[in-house]
């Protein structure tokens, strides 16, 4: 064998060391997230969450004669010496997704404990705006009833930039809820004793975003 093909087979082992050696080594493949893998990073809706984005908006329901525009703003409408029995109204305007209202105003008014309106000034009558919270708190006593109607109180509620929503508030256990044309369960306030001989109750207001 000659010198020349003895020397072959070595520098094609060279030249094969060679080339590998210049090649760079192939990147690692990174495995594309599978779909249960994304499901599970992602974090899923709270039942709460899902349940407040089908609330119903609030129901409106008719003014009625004794709405007298320029209500003072305050959210105390009791007064000393005023008969009936104190309740302190709280709670909320909200979005059907529970998102807070801010700049929300509220315009209460209502009949004394003996059914009476005042048309004349602005006793029982007030407005509001809520903060941030969307929460609101109203001082005031329970309204009694007059021919034809159950206990009740009146409120307009006006989202910036929204339609006012017209409704009416309602008391739970009360005889004469059944025989109210204007009467709607949906509108019942959660009523329960504030320990002080008064009452406090509760009531979200939903009203489109």
């Amino acid at each position: 064998m000659s010198f020349v093909a003895r020397l072959l087979p070595v520098a094609a082992l060279l030249l094969a060391a060679a080339c590998t050696g210049a090649q760079s080594p192939a990147p690692a493949a990174t495995a594309s997230p599978t779909a249960s893998a994304v499901a599970a990073a992602t974090p899923s809706a709270s039942p709460s969450a899902t349940a407040c984005a089908a609330h119903a908006a609030t129901p409106a329901v008719t003014e009625g004669p004794y709405f007298k525009a320029g209500s003072p703003e305050r959210t105390v409408l009791y007064e000393t010496g005023m008969a009936g029995t104190r309740l302190v109204l709280t709670g909320r305007v909200l979005t059907a997704t529970c998102q807070p209202v801010t700049g929300a105003v509220l315009d209460f008014w209502q009949a004394d404990a003996g059914g009476t309106y005042d048309n004349s000034g602005y006793r029982l009558r007030g407005h509001q705006t809520v903060g941030a919270d969307g929460t609101f708190r109203l001082e005031t006593v329970i309204p009694g009833l007059y021919p034809g109607r159950t206990e009740h109180i009146h409120v307009k509620v006006q989202a910036p930039g929204k339609p006012v929503l017209t409704t009416q508030l309602f008391f739970p256990g009360v005889a004469s809820n059944a025989g109210d044309s204007i009467f709607d369960p949906a509108l019942l306030i959660t009523l329960t004793d504030s320990g002080d001989g008064g009452k406090a109750g509760a009531y979200d207001f939903y009203v489109a975003g």
